[in-house]
């Protein structure tokens, strides 16, 4: 059975939407202990879930895909409170938690549910990233990121699967990620300083999209979420979800700067 780590708003202040957080390779739901205590400090209700093994897309990803658009609407219900679930539902996935929900949103699944209302999507992979150089975890962190805090996140946490960037992620998926059509509003968040990532080619495909940004984060590593900027990463999702509110028309506009 499926489990989650859920992360509640403070007591008293209205839930203004639910978020479901989907790691990539070799992460657990420890990793984002620290994304989903902040978002859920602004009044979202955060649901952390186990990373899919996207090895299983190999011979049948449509298939595949919609077991994990079932997956994602399983982990939507509200099983705690007598609220329901709280839309809108932002699915934020991480590399191949990022691949497999594109794909998802993409077109690829037989079928599918009815999750998300829309997509945070960090850290997607290049369809040809390079395997990263030697086998050995510093090698690895240094790839992942560079804040001291979250390299001791990953190093203490026995469920980390080392080595596990070094796994291909399947063709057909990556494909789906990079050429489908997502209908909802998307955020893409992306390292400057990704050594997996191909800023050129995901530009293209975000520009192929009507309510879609992408955002670079400078000098920010794979882990974007959980690199150094992690404060400005988080505040740039919260903007996104109330811009969510307003037909993505952001609360804050500068009207005078000289900086």
């Amino acid at each position: 059975m499926t489990e989650y780590t859920d992360h509640r708003t403070p007591e008293g202040l209205r839930v203004r939407g639910t978020i479901l957080v989907v790691p990539g390779r070799g992460e657990s739901r420890a990793t984002y202990a620290r994304l989903g205590r902040r978002l859920a400090a602004d009044a979202y209700r955060v649901r952390v879930l186990d990373a899919p093994d996207p090895a299983g897309a190999a011979d049948d990803p449509a298939g595949w895909l919609a077991r994990f658009g079932a997956a994602l609407d399983r982990a939507a219900e509200d099983t705690a409170g007598g609220d329901g679930v709280v839309r809108p539902v932002v699915v934020v996935g991480a590399d191949t938690g990022a691949v497999a929900t594109a794909a998802l949103l993409g077109g690829a699944a037989d079928g599918g549910g009815r999750t998300p209302d829309a997509v945070v999507l960090a850290g997607l992979p290049a369809p040809d990233a390079p395997v990263p150089a030697g086998d050995d975890w510093e090698g690895e962190l240094d790839v992942r990121t560079a804040c001291p805090a979250h390299r001791g996140v990953l190093t203490d946490d026995a469920l980390v699967r080392r080595g596990s960037l070094r796994e291909a992620v399947p063709a057909s998926l990556l494909t789906a990620a990079y050429t489908g059509t997502i209908g909802v509003p998307a955020l893409f968040l992306a390292g400057e300083a990704d050594p997996l990532a191909d800023l050129d080619a995901l530009t293209a495909a975000v520009k192929g999209l009507t309510r879609a940004r992408l955002s670079v984060v400078r000098e920010a590593r794979h882990d974007v979420l959980n690199d150094l900027q992690h404060r400005s990463v988080a505040a740039e999702i919260v903007t996104f979800l109330e811009a969510l509110r307003t037909a993505l028309v952001p609360a804050v506009a500068v009207r005078s700067s000289s900086w």
